[in-house]
């Protein structure tokens, strides 16, 4: 590695120390998850997709394959019935999603009622908002959401050619004014590597990110899924991005970084996670079996919990 790498990583780490020394483990119920360590309940934490597997994007890195992994629920009377369901089996919440249309929004205004409902019964709620507007901005305050994510692209050609948007960065720096100006509980996501795998536009997102004062941030790699435009694509350096997980803990001490859910699988998520640590970030999503005994090595405790990670 570097030496650079190495004094970013250790100023890092000294923001951390100064913290606590304490990391957060989230295995929420989107996924099944089972090892010496922990076992986590399917019903605990569920993704919901708010129009089932349609999207309009058809982004390059996904091709509308994740809302393939998630509960359908197109109608506030159908995420109603979800949510009932839910809440009997003593879920903790869930984060709703969906595919988005051609300005980048997940159609959230029809759902209103619904998300309402799951909130009264006492479920934690996260929602993934695309490209939010004023008015859906208030509609989500006014029915008391816990979190809103929104992912956020700082380069105009990945816009373009992964988002098939015709967008700006700029309207992401909008989006992220709203959900500030409306006082929601902001948790900005950044998938690094997302131009096919290149380093293009993240630290920029930063710079956008960091004029709003979110609650949490979480940073996420770029992960090829089968049958889509990025299948083989290569991975993200993992250098790279290491360097931008010390210089997020770096630019953000006050707040908590997290390492979020999508990942490459196998070496190259041990070796990511490892480096999570050390950078000194807050928690881990999914975290490997061997990063159990590593925060050890590093002095560090950890928790645990069956929470979507935006609600640390």
């Amino acid at each position: 590695m570097e030496e650079k790498n190495i004094t970013l990583i250790k100023q890092a780490w000294q923001v951390k120390t100064k913290r606590g020394k304490e990391i957060a483990f989230f295995i929420p119920g989107a996924k099944r998850y089972s090892n010496q360590f922990y076992t986590n309940s399917q019903e605990s934490f569920v993704n919901i997709s708010v129009t089932a597997s349609a999207c309009s994007c058809k982004c390059d890195h996904c091709g509308g394959k994740l809302l393939q992994t998630m509960v359908p629920a197109t109608s506030s009377s159908q995420l109603m019935r979800v949510a009932d369901n839910l809440h009997q089996m003593g879920s903790n919440g869930l984060l709703i999603s969906g595919g988005a249309n051609l300005k980048g929004q997940v159609p959230l205004l029809s759902m209103i009622d619904g998300i309402k409902y799951a909130k009264d019964l006492g479920l934690k709620v996260v929602v993934h908002t695309g490209l939010l507007n004023e008015e859906t901005a208030k509609a989500l305050k006014k029915a008391g959401v816990d979190r809103v994510l929104i992912d956020v692209i700082a380069d105009e050609s990945t816009i373009k050619s992964v988002y098939h948007l015709d967008m700006v960065p700029e309207d992401y720096a909008l989006a992220l004014q709203i959900a500030k100006d409306a006082e929601l509980a902001l948790a900005p996501h950044i998938v690094i590597g997302l131009h096919y795998g290149k380093i293009k536009g993240e630290y920029r997102a930063l710079e956008m990110i960091k004029g709003v004062e979110p609650h949490a941030l979480v940073l996420v790699v770029l992960t090829p899924q089968a049958n889509t435009v990025m299948e083989n694509v290569e991975l993200p350096d993992i250098s790279q991005v290491t360097d931008i997980l010390a210089h997020t803990r770096i630019k953000f001490p006050h707040i908590p970084v997290n390492l979020g859910c999508a990942r490459p699988y196998g070496l190259y998520k041990r070796e990511l996670e490892k480096m999570a640590v050390d950078c000194g970030l807050d928690g881990i999503a999914y975290p490997d079996e061997s990063t159990f005994p590593y925060v050890g090595k590093k002095g560090l405790t950890f928790t645990i919990s069956e929470e979507c990670c935006s609600l640390i």
